[in-house]
C-alpha cells in the first residue's frame, strides 16, 4: 500500500504545482524575448505586431535582480498595461511573491524572477504597446526586465489544480498511516516469542 500512496502523492504533486507551472512556461510557442529595461536606464515602450493566429497569448515578465530582494504579497514590483489601438486590454500589478530565482550562472549574484501578467484571448490583430513600469515596492534593485510572449499558450484548467492538491494530502497522508502500520507489523515481528514454561508462561510446571 505504501507504493500505491506514494505513487497517489506523485500524481497529486504533479497536477497541483506540475502541471499550472509548466502551463506557464513551456506551453505554445514563444514570440519573443524584449528587453525593457536596462540598469540605470529607463523603462522602455515595447510594440508588437500580433494576429489572430498567435492566440491566446500568455504574457510574462521576467526581473533580474542585483541582490535577492524581500517580496511582499501586498507590495507591487512592477506594473504592466498592454493596449491596442489605444485601448486598454490587459493591466496588471506584479508583487513577484511567489516567484522561484533562476540563476544566469553560478558565479553571479544576479538572479532572474518570473511572473506572469496574463492572457490575451482575444487578438484582433494589429500593434499591440506593452508598457512595463515600475510599482510601489521599496528596497529592490532591479538590474533588467525583460517582456515574454508566448503564442497559443496552454489554457489552465481551474478544476486540475483543487484536485491535485486534494490527491497528495490523501496520498501523503495514507503514506505516513502505511509507514507506521509497516513498523509496528515489524516490531512485533521482531518481539521474542512468550515463554511457555515457568511463572510467565502457559503451564504451571507442576
Amino acid at each position: 500500500m505504501r507504493v500505491v500512496f506514494f505513487l497517489i502523492l506523485l500524481a497529486g504533486l504533479g497536477a497541483g504545482i506540475g502541471y499550472p507551472w509548466a502551463v506557464a512556461n513551456f506551453s505554445g510557442r514563444e514570440i519573443g524575448t524584449f528587453r525593457v529595461y536596462d540598469r540605470g536606464g529607463a523603462f522602455r515602450p515595447v510594440t508588437v505586431a500580433l494576429s489572430p493566429s498567435d492566440a491566446p497569448v500568455r504574457v510574462l515578465v521576467d526581473m533580474t535582480a542585483v541582490a535577492p530582494p524581500e517580496f511582499a504579497s501586498s507590495g507591487t514590483a512592477l506594473t504592466l498595461t498592454a493596449s491596442v489601438d489605444g485601448r486598454t486590454v490587459l493591466a496588471r500589478m506584479l508583487t513577484f511573491f511567489e516567484a522561484k530565482p533562476q540563476e544566469r550562472s553560478p558565479q553571479l549574484r544576479e538572479k532572474i524572477y518570473r511572473d506572469e501578467a496574463g492572457v490575451l484571448s482575444d487578438i484582433a490583430g494589429g500593434d499591440y504597446a506593452f508598457v512595463v513600469g515600475r510599482g510601489d515596492a521599496e528596497g529592490i534593485e532591479i538590474a533588467a526586465v525583460d517582456l515574454v510572449l508566448r503564442a497559443g499558450a496552454g489554457r489552465l484548467d481551474p478544476r486540475l489544480q483543487p484536485l491535485g492538491f486534494a490527491l497528495a494530502a490523501v496520498g501523503f497522508i495514507g503514506f505516513v498511516l502505511a509507514m507506521r502500520r509497516g513498523r509496528r507489523a515489524r516490531k512485533q515481528a521482531s518481539a521474542p516469542p512468550p515463554p511457555r514454561w515457568g511463572r510467565d508462561g502457559g503451564a504451571s510446571g507442576q
